[in-house]
């Protein structure tokens, strides 16, 4: 039997920071850990931008976002990243099954379903994620410790905490893509050609539209083979 081509999630998010960087490179491959090789993520930070402009920058990652069969977009901080925000929604128009993922949740309180803005709440085909990863990574290493204490102050288990944390956070992000990806499509079938069509119209893409419109027309057909939409 031939083995199925792992499913496209491009993983969106804020990667100004070493931690941010660092830490979608974790969270991408314990995602393909966890999920035995069915999620293969897409880092922005991965891109070849050399000698890109800003705005060359944004249609890349847009054209990489709605190629790939699903998204992770990571909301951390007081607000979601701008940029983070305009990625889902472009998400949002093309059906794409998406996941919100918060991981600096102190504690769970009233808003730990959707605790951000209510901009990126109550989308179909979308599944939010909410993960204490401090207490996560405050238990792993609180276990380590009990296990050796001569270590308390030499640091040496920091690594090895994180890296459960960020496995736990994983398995959360798998069976949110499992679950999202399990829904039905939204957009009707009569308009799925029309709205794609638009779709690579409506950023103003650099290219010449006709081009344009058939590489679209080819992430649909991906998406339509694989019964995504």
């Amino acid at each position: 039997m031939k083995k199925s081509k792992p499913l496209q999630v491009y993983l969106a998010g804020a990667a100004s920071t070493a931690p941010h960087v660092i830490g979608h490179a974790y969270l991408a491959e314990a995602v393909y850990e966890r999920s035995h090789g069915r999620y293969h993520c897409r880092l922005p930070q991965d891109f070849d931008v050399r000698g890109r402009s800003p705005r060359g920058l944004r249609d890349l990652e847009l054209i990489q976002l709605l190629e790939c069969d699903a998204a992770v977009f990571t909301c951390d901080g007081p607000a979601p990243d701008a940029g983070t925000v305009a990625a889902f929604l472009f998400a949002k128009f093309a059906d794409l099954p998406a996941v919100l993922l918060r991981t600096d949740l102190a504690h769970g309180g009233a808003r730990a379903r959707d605790p951000w803005s209510p901009v990126t709440s109550y989308f179909p085909r979308t599944v939010t994620v909410s993960s204490s990863s401090l207490a996560d990574y405050r238990a792993a290493n609180h276990r380590h410790l009990r296990l050796d204490p001569t270590t308390r102050l030499a640091g040496q288990y920091s690594t090895a905490s994180a890296q459960l944390m960020c496995d736990r956070i994983a398995g959360q992000v798998v069976r949110a893509l499992d679950r999202v990806l399990r829904a039905a499509p939204v957009m009707p079938k009569h308009l799925r050609e029309e709205v794609y069509a638009w779709l690579a119209l409506m950023p103003r893409l650099r290219g010449r539209p006709k081009e344009l419109r058939k590489q679209f027309e080819r992430y649909l057909e991906r998406k339509v083979e694989r019964d995504l939409l």
